[in-house]
């Protein structure tokens, strides 16, 4: 029986023309999405008016979705100007392990996030003391090591698993699927883990965000004044848009088991969250924020 040690990433197919087209869309998309996280993150970093903790969180965010699309993409680049782009198996395993880390740390910040949006509108009087700057540095630490952590669990017996199959796999990163199919070890405990995770890292922040915009939501109709809602709603809006398109992506792709028939449709929606969310964050958060907007021109006109 031959061990494999090396995978070959097939990435997406297609004529020269097209592979050069999307590689070249592939590198405007990465540049663009680290230059709009790292201004939101200079910005919240410099800017005075900036200094709170929705904007420390949003800030944490950016240098999430930097993390992921650099544990993607060039990788990705490579593929598609190589029409094959072989990878170790620990290059493998460690690009399985940023992903999955990087995508529970989202899913608890986002928790978070929710979190901080409803004690802003439903307990105006209590958020000064209680989102202190030591306790929103606190959360945060707490869902990186959560984050990271807990994905270790299945990273390392996904790690054990002995692959002698066919070493192409048909995606564009080392994702789980595609690697437990390739096993010729027995995944039942893999798993066991990864079913034993969605709890915790999925589930559980999922029905904790939908609780506080229900609070959010009833605490905004209450308010009597058009104006004090909208204002009220406008905070909390752009999180909910970035929440929606996350968990949108994220549950179309893996809340339905996929074929090899499907696997085209599957990679163009792991490209939606893997590239697409990264690039979109910064916009949503710029555009529909009139004090980021005002940091922004303000360090235009110096």
């Amino acid at each position: 029986m031959t061990v494999i040690t090396e995978f070959i990433l097939l990435g997406f197919q297609g004529g020269r023309t097209c592979r050069i087209l999307f590689f070249f869309l592939l590198l405007m998309t990465y540049c663009a999405t680290l230059y709009g996280n790292l201004l939101i993150i200079t910005l919240v970093f410099y800017s005075k008016t900036l200094q709170s903790p929705m904007y420390f969180f949003i800030s944490q965010l950016s240098m999430n979705d930097i993390l992921l699309t650099t544990d993607i993409v060039p990788n990705m680049l490579y593929i598609q100007s190589t029409d094959r782009g072989a990878i170790t198996f620990s290059g493998c395993i460690t690009q399985f392990y940023l992903f999955s880390a990087s995508e529970a740390y989202e899913c608890l910040l986002l928790t978070v996030m929710s979190y901080d949006r409803y004690l802003a509108i439903c307990k105006p009087l209590y958020y000064p003391s209680i989102m202190n700057s030591t306790y929103c540095r606190t959360l945060v630490a707490i869902t990186w090591i959560f984050g990271f952590s807990l994905t270790l669990i299945d990273t390392i017996t996904v790690s054990q698993l002995s692959f002698c199959k066919s070493n192409l796999i048909d995606h564009f990163f080392c994702d789980l699927s595609p690697l437990l199919e390739m096993s010729c070890s027995e995944t039942y405990i893999v798993q066991l883990e990864v079913a034993a995770l969605v709890g915790p890292v999925i589930i559980l922040p999922c029905i904790m965000i939908m609780a506080s915009y229900s609070y959010i939501f009833y605490t905004i109709l209450k308010i009597h004044l058009a104006s004090g809602r909208h204002k009220a709603f406008s905070t909390c809006s752009s999180h909910l848009m970035v929440v929606s398109i996350f968990y949108g992506s994220l549950f179309s792709v893996y809340a339905v088991p996929v074929n090899s028939q499907l696997m085209s449709m599957a990679k163009v929606l792991s490209l939606l969250y893997t590239v697409g969310t990264p690039l979109i964050n910064p916009i949503i958060y710029s555009m529909r924020n009139k004090e980021i907007k005002i940091a922004l021109d303000k360090i235009i006109r110096k």
